[in-house]
């Protein structure tokens, strides 16, 4: 597999775990439709920052592991991708919904961004993904990781700023969206969890095909 090849394959599992429904999603709703969309942007502002600390520490640890213990590696490699599989299998049996959006009474920006880094960095799905997922495509061969950590990171900022900036931009028909059709969110729920177990059968299948 190329780079090029491994990026789009990281851009698009990222579009399906970002897009399901949780913690972060709600909370720039919520904060939007209390708010307005100044609020809401501002939410989604700091909800990418905490998703650059969540890559910094992803890849600094990566990065560790790779020049310490490079024996460690591919190991490690295999029980991320059984670990990534496990979420994807639940997150298929799963059956998630929308039901209420809490209202924030805060309508400052300021505020909301620094809510919003929080709620990303007491994420459990953001840890799980940076346990499980993020490692897989950080490999030496690609070139420093410092360096694939950067275009990473910056492909996760540009997602999350384009789903929840969006989110944000139309809180009162998504609200209206995800709230009055629960079989289209269960849907987008399954297929993240599907593109999770696929992802961690090639993950699996490219670290046996390296030399240990």
């Amino acid at each position: 597999m190329t780079y090029t090849q491994n990026l789009w394959l990281y851009f698009t599992l990222l579009f399906g775990i970002i897009v399901v429904p949780g913690m972060d999603m709600l909370f720039v709703l919520a904060n939007s439709l209390t708010g307005g969309r100044r609020t809401g942007m501002a939410a989604t502002a700091g909800i990418m920052a905490g998703g650059v600390v969540h890559s910094l520490y992803g890849a600094i640890g990566v990065g560790i592991l790779a020049s310490l213990l490079p024996s460690l590696f591919n190991p490690l490699l295999f029980a991320g991708a059984a670990y990534m599989a496990w979420i994807g299998y639940t997150l298929i049996r799963s059956s998630i919904v929308v039901n209420s959006v809490e209202a924030d009474a805060s309508r400052s920006s300021w505020r909301a961004f620094r809510r919003g880094a929080a709620t990303c960095l007491m994420n459990p799905k953001a840890y799980l993904f940076m346990i499980a997922v993020y490692p897989q495509f950080l490999k030496p061969i690609y070139g420093p990781i410092w360096l694939q950590g950067i275009v990473m990171g910056a492909m996760t900022m540009a997602t999350q700023a384009a789903i929840y900036g969006t989110l944000a931009l139309t809180a009162a028909r998504s609200r209206t969206l995800l709230v009055s059709n629960p079989g289209a969110t269960v849907m987008v729920g399954r297929v993240a969890g599907a593109l999770l177990v696929a992802v961690s059968i090639l993950t699996a299948w490219q670290g046996w095909r390296m030399p240990g």
